[in-house]
């Protein structure tokens, strides 16, 4: 598929349906054109359900069949997750699909009728439009085990952003009922740290236990137990600044962070093993391993985000879609770089 705006523009021909569609959560909205921009149709308004759909393919094929065409090119602008039902059907009927910027769609929108106004149907002829005019990028949704990948990777992202957000919140438990524990383990993570924290958190607790008792603890989860880092523990509970009201129930959220975080990470690990086995089904995808700093889990993002590297005729396309195509910026005297 050609990319460069002439070449889009040349796509649309005399025999192209071109179709405008403002995508909502229940609702859609399209209207329909030729190449020149001449409105087909009235507009049509349909359902976000199995029935909406059917109504939607009747009124193509009956402006098809008026019309006299026989390709279908349909726009619209990515909101968020609520085109990818309608896109997979579209795509099911080997309709073309196209994107355009939202960015763009709000600066041509006044063209018509000189007025900012945003309305269902004003929008889905500002987009057909762009579409008739080339300013659109192709949708490109992958398939099979490309899209395994690519759903592996979303969930992958989404726990890794839970972990995160249980340990910002483990920190702060700890800065405010232990701010000394720092001093003692440099990550609350670390195994005897993760220990100390399931078996006694508080330094009221630390204090009961003493030394002794807390070596013993370490003695049954850690070959290693420090009698230097044990007392050093002691000390920092017996000096601690750390707030004791409400400690009783602090300790039980503490526990369902530390449950939570144990569950989150062992989901992560599957995920991660399931990525690494969909990146092995992938014809070559596992020479990426072999580049120096690339890992399992970054080969696997990369090929989840590039598909079918087939698709692409010219490595400058991979690196446009990386954001990696540097342009001159330059202006009379001044040589940008």
């Amino acid at each position: 598929m050609k990319y460069t705006q002439n070449e889009k523009i040349l796509q649309i021909k005399n025999e192209t349906l071109v179709i405008g569609i403002d995508i909502g959560k229940g609702k859609h909205y399209a209207r329909a054109f030729d190449c020149r921009g001449i409105e087909l149709a009235k507009l049509l308004r349909f359902s976000n359900t199995s029935q909406g759909f059917q109504t939607f393919d009747e009124w193509i094929k009956e402006i098809q069949q008026q019309k006299g065409k026989t390709e279908v090119i349909v726009g619209f602008e990515p909101t968020g997750h609520y085109w990818f039902t309608l896109g997979d059907h579209l795509q099911r009927k080997g309709h073309r699909l196209a994107i355009v910027n939202p960015y763009h769609v709000k600066c041509t929108r006044e063209l018509d009728d000189n007025s900012p106004t945003k309305n269902d149907r004003k929008d889905p002829k500002t987009i057909g439009m762009l579409v008739k005019d080339g300013r659109f990028r192709d949708v490109y949704i992958p398939q099979d085990i490309y899209q395994e990948l690519r759903e592996a990777v979303w969930e992958r992202e989404r726990l890794q952003k839970q972990l995160t957000a249980i340990n910002n919140q483990i920190i702060r438990w700890l800065d405010i009922r232990f701010p000394e524990f720092n001093q003692v383990f440099k990550d609350w993570r670390g195994k005897t740290a993760w220990v100390t924290l399931r078996a006694f958190s508080t330094p009221t607790r630390i204090m009961i236990q003493g030394t002794q008792g807390v070596l013993e603890c370490w003695r049954k989860h850690i070959k290693k137990a420090s009698q230097k880092k044990a007392e050093r523990l002691f000390n920092a509970a017996k000096e601690s600044i750390g707030r004791t009201a409400g400690g009783e129930a602090a300790e039980v959220a503490l526990q369902n962070l530390l449950t939570q975080y144990e569950m989150i990470e062992h989901q992560c690990q599957g995920i991660e093993n399931l990525m690494q086995e969909l990146l092995l089904r992938i014809p070559n995808a596992a020479k990426l391993l072999d580049i120096k700093g690339i890992g399992m889990i970054t080969a696997a993002i990369i090929v989840s985000e590039i598909g079918d590297i087939n698709r692409f005729k010219d490595p400058r396309q991979i690196l446009k879609m990386a954001g990696l195509s540097l342009k001159e910026n330059s202006s009379g005297k001044h040589k940008g770089k």
